[in-house]
């Protein structure tokens, strides 16, 4: 590629000193010589010195616009193919219009007046199309949606088969997407109004799905499947948000805003994200909270068999679990770890991992 960029950059200096005698020979001083064989000399000499001075600037030349390629490839990589083909779609517009306005600029009397001031056109309304193209994808892809929907209404008849649930939205966020169980909670219609998946927050799950590390990699796809098997359930309706909030970059912040924007509720298990979101006014469907909600609650006085699993913070504590994992606190229990015993409940604590319940062994 070098070398062939090194012919065509030296024909392109033969063809600027060809182009330069050419005006020279508009000159009068130059008109004025009616040797012919100075002018053949002025004209090869000239060819010549432009072409070498080509070649000579050639590798610098080239190296300029490898960067230049490159340049554009990392900008273009960072941009969507939606985007990509939007910036074309304008540059051609752009070009278009260039043509249009520069015919009756080439009819300039003026020596090549016309000419450069049609380049600057064709490079001005080029950018300017480009530019405009790329820069409000947004703004062009929802007035297409919104011609091809208006289309689709006025030649196809609506589907019986197809319904719009009504309901405040729910917007799904990464964790409990990760977390699972609001498959389970769908499945048994305890949610109304359509479930919300933005996009970024499917990039975000496909980027932990990808993570090197296994359990993240582990999360990530069974975030991924829970996404899929909700999508195939029928009492509920799943619409993918594929807007970005691109002058947003973190995920969280983007969930608020879509939230807000959408008038509904965010569905968390987000510890910080439910806080941030509460004194923003924003209402928010907590998993964990839920479930701690519908724990059976025992009172002081029950009694009930568990297994000592381990030894407590305190001195002589035993620990065990509930089905549901509760835990719960045996006084005395310590030196009981791996017996099945019978206790009974004294109090019960609340806190913000869930409830806790202390009792003493029955005699």
């Amino acid at each position: 590629m070098s070398k062939i960029f090194k012919v065509l950059f030296t024909l392109i200096g033969a063809l600027v000193g060809v182009f330069i005698v050419s005006i020279l020979s508009d000159m009068k001083f130059v008109r004025d010589i009616e040797s012919q064989k100075i002018m053949t000399v002025i004209f090869v000499v000239t060819v010549i010195l432009f072409a070498l001075i080509f070649f000579i600037l050639s590798p610098k030349a080239f190296k300029t616009l490898e960067e230049l390629l490159s340049f554009w490839e990392r900008q273009i990589q960072t941009k969507s193919f939606a985007e990509v083909i939007l910036g074309a779609v304008g540059l051609i517009l752009g070009l278009i219009i260039a043509f249009l306005i520069s015919q009756p600029i080439y009819k300039i009397p003026i020596p090549y007046v016309g000419s450069v001031i049609s380049i600057l056109l064709y490079g001005m309304l080029g950018y300017l199309g480009l530019n405009i193209g790329m820069s409000n994808k947004d703004t062009i892809s929802e007035r297409v949606r919104d011609l091809i929907s208006l289309a689709a209404k006025k030649t196809s008849k609506p589907k019986e088969s197809i319904k719009t649930r009504e309901g405040i939205p729910k917007v799904l966020d990464t964790s409990v997407i990760i977390d699972g169980r609001i498959l389970d909670i769908a499945k048994i219609g305890f949610i109304e109004g359509p479930l919300v998946v933005p996009v970024f927050v499917l990039e975000e799950l496909q980027h932990i799905a990808d993570s090197a590390d296994g359990l993240k990699r582990n999360r990530g796809r069974r975030g991924l499947d829970t996404v899929a098997e909700i999508q195939e359930l029928n009492n509920v309706e799943v619409i993918i948000y594929k807007g970005k909030i691109e002058e947003i970059p973190e995920v969280d912040s983007k969930l608020l805003k879509l939230a807000t924007d959408l008038g509904g509720k965010i569905v968390t298990n987000d510890y910080n994200l439910n806080k941030v979101a509460k004194v923003q006014n924003l209402e928010v469907l907590n998993i964990n909270e839920l479930a701690n909600a519908v724990k059976p609650l025992y009172l002081p006085g029950e009694e009930m068999k568990i297994l000592i699993v381990k030894e407590g913070k305190e001195q002589n504590q035993g620990l065990g679990y509930l089905d549901d994992g509760t835990m719960i606190v045996v006084e005395n229990g310590k030196n009981l770890i791996g017996e099945s015993v019978d206790i009974i409940v004294t109090s019960a604590l609340q806190t913000s991992a869930g409830k806790m319940i202390f009792a003493k062994l029955k005699y």
